[in-house]
């Protein structure tokens, strides 16, 4: 469990994570975090859930169509 404090940065609050955190989900400076609801708590993740679940739709309509999207591309 890694503690995290909450500092005022200008008329916001945020919270500054700690090097080992940074490294553990593999993000820098500028990288995007996305803050998932769960049911016991939020959950910070570099990827994006509901992009991840749009890309299984596309790829299963992909593979689905693949005549059709073979046809299309000619």
């Amino acid at each position: 469990m890694h503690v995290l404090k909450l500092t005022r940065i200008g008329n916001s609050v945020g919270m500054i994570l700690l090097r080992e955190l940074l490294a553990k989900l593999g993000v820098t400076k500028g990288d995007t975090i996305y803050a998932v609801d769960q049911p016991d708590g939020v959950r910070l993740t570099v990827a994006d859930p509901d992009f991840a679940a749009q890309m299984d739709v596309a790829r299963q309509v992909m593979k689905d169509r693949s005549a059709v999207l073979r046809e299309l591309a000619k």
